[in-house]
């Protein structure tokens, strides 16, 4: 019996040393929390009751030259639902569905789904947005938020790009300089009880967006709207495939135009500009939509042909090969190796000078040139005008040069390359390379951008593109506008002629690949004043019916052009040609 009860009291004692050690154990913990993490657990409790609601910041516009507004925001709603808050709930669902125009079944999901906070529909019109905030419903929630718009819809579409759902740039100006007119997003919290309903009276904590910066561009409005007409008039009468016209200064480098016609509407870029073969797949669809936002002039490369004819005598003239009185014989053709190669006239131009040559576009001529280079030469003076290397163009996915590998390139390949063919560029590059052998040998880099300046007026940021080095000679350079101002005053550009003015240019009628399609590219490249370039342009007209020759249906766009847009930019006409020719 004693020892029945020594037991029981060794167990009561067993037991509350347990309970003791227990609620020692629990007091410490509690300590600990109270003291030790005490911080933590108050801001988990804390971030319970928060709700947070982001405020959009303004994203910069865009502004040409003349300081118009081409790219700016227009005030849209986010309107959204708070399942702890809603008191009606069929009520919100159909005065959302009447007013937002959606389906009842995809509104009732969100209204009826138990999370903190559910998006019924973004991009909402302010018009719309108000209604629905008229309407005071318990849990509806309409936050104010901002679209890019474009004021002009498809003016300079493949240049100015467009953002997305998140006002981010996905192409063009607006993805380059995204880092300068994106803005900083402002936040809005508020609390909220133990079942989630906004208390009334509480500190509302709101940090305010800061705006992005507006960016300032080179191009203008004017010219653009000019030269997209002349590009549409011209493939709707040579009903071509597209059309692009590039528009520069060819001292600096600033870019007044790039069209690439058909251009898209920027305020409805997910629509096909051309109507969509029935039946398309997604993956189709959005092929499509790629290839509509592609920029030609920068991201397409083509055999540039006879305007590269340019490079050609420059490389010759600099180097002494050949002067502009060095007598050519051009029977029709040239055979270099094994291959007889044609000249544009079947029966050929006979003696010519070289001036005349380029004057003619002569094939065998500008072979004869090339020859006298030679192969390392020629690739020299290929790098050194900076062909090797990309323009370095403010615009994305600028596309290389294609060209042989010098130990690749025989005595053919440089009787092409000579005149045009097997190798390919861009037509920005063709343009920034012409611009540089006739403003006196300066390689340039063409350019949108040429500030940023914040809400108040202030320059943040002044882009700077510094010349790339001397190419070539002033000697050369004069020579060569020279040259090409003999060609539009007597040769092969005559119908870029304009009175009054002096015009140098030329042109050039390319064949695509494969060859055997017959499918052709006319372009024509001409400046002004021809003694001191200020504006410098580049047509090219891919795929046109009927008669395809640059100089008979490229050249008068630009002539037109010209007559316009020299009196536009202070040009004045002159019928001053007295300057004596340069010639070397």
């Amino acid at each position: 019996m004693g020892s029945n009860q020594t037991q029981h009291r060794k167990k009561a004692a067993l037991l509350c040393f347990l309970l003791c050690t227990a609620m020692v154990g629990l007091m410490g913990r509690l300590a600990y929390l109270m003291l030790c993490r005490s911080g933590h657990y108050s801001q988990m409790a804390e971030d319970l009751h928060e709700r947070e609601r982001t405020i959009k910041a303004a994203r910069g516009r865009i502004i040409d030259a003349n300081g118009t507004v081409i790219a700016t925001n227009r005030t849209v709603c986010t309107i959204s639902v708070i399942y702890n808050q809603v008191e009606d709930r069929e009520q919100v669902i159909g005065i959302l569905c009447r007013e937002l125009g959606l389906a009842e079944e995809n509104v009732r999901k969100k209204v009826e789904k138990r999370s903190s906070r559910e998006i019924i529909r973004t991009n909402v019109d302010k018009e719309t947005g108000d209604r629905i905030r008229d309407f005071h419903l318990a849990g509806v929630k309409v936050d104010e938020d901002y679209k890019r718009y474009y004021p002009y819809d498809s003016l300079a579409s493949k240049v100015l790009g467009f953002t997305g759902g998140d006002n981010q740039g996905i192409i063009g100006l607006e993805v380059v300089y995204e880092p300068y007119l994106r803005g900083i997003n402002g936040k809005i919290l508020t609390t909220a009880d133990a079942a989630g309903v906004e208390i009334e009276n509480t500190f509302e904590d709101r940090a305010e967006p800061v705006a992005g910066n507006d960016l300032h561009i080179s191009l203008d409005v004017n010219i653009q709207q000019y030269a997209e007409q002349a590009a549409y008039e011209t493939m709707k009468k040579k009903g071509a495939k597209r059309v692009s016209i590039i528009i520069m200064n060819p001292q600096n480098g600033e870019i007044m135009a790039m069209v690439n016609v058909p251009e898209f509407n920027l305020n409805d870029p997910f629509t096909l500009n051309i109507e969509a073969p029935p039946g398309i797949s997604a993956k189709e669809k959005q092929d499509l939509l790629n290839q509509m936002w592609r920029n030609p002039s920068i991201n397409d490369t083509y055999e540039p042909g006879s305007t590269s004819k340019i490079i050609t005598a420059a490389a010759g003239l600099e180097s002494g090969v050949v002067t502009l009185k060095d007598t050519f014989s051009c029977p029709g053709f040239r055979i270099v190796e094994d291959r007889r190669i044609r000249c544009h006239k079947v029966g050929g131009h006979g003696q010519e000078t070289f001036l005349q040559g380029v004057m003619n576009s002569c094939n065998p001529v500008f072979i004869d040139v090339g020859q006298r280079l030679g192969v390392d030469n020629y690739c020299h003076y290929f790098e050194q005008f900076g062909l090797k290397e990309k323009t370095g163009i403010d615009l994305p996915g600028e596309a290389a040069t294609i060209m042989h590998k010098k130990e690749n390139m025989g005595l053919v390949e440089l009787a092409t390359v000579s005149f045009g063919q097997s190798f390919q560029i861009t037509p920005i590059q063709l343009i920034t390379t012409a611009s540089s052998i006739i403003n006196g040998g300066n390689r340039i880099t063409p350019h949108f951008g040429v500030k940023t300046v914040s809400g108040d007026g202030e320059t943040i940021h002044r882009f700077a593109y510094p010349m790339k080095g001397r190419i070539l000679s002033e000697e050369t350079s004069a020579s060569m506008r020279y040259a090409l101002e003999q060609v539009v005053a007597e040769g092969g550009g005559k119908k870029a002629a304009l009175e009054g003015y002096r015009i140098g240019g030329k042109t050039a009628t390319s064949e695509k690949l494969p060859r055997s399609l017959k499918k052709y590219i006319s372009s024509f490249i001409g400046f002004a004043p021809a003694d001191n370039p200020q504006v410098i342009a580049l047509i090219t007209i891919d795929e046109p019916q009927g008669v395809y020759y640059g100089g008979t249906i490229a050249a008068p766009v630009i002539g037109d052009i010209f007559a316009n847009i020299l009196p536009y930019l202070g040009i004045e006409s002159s019928n001053n040609t007295e300057d004596a020719p340069r010639e070397q």
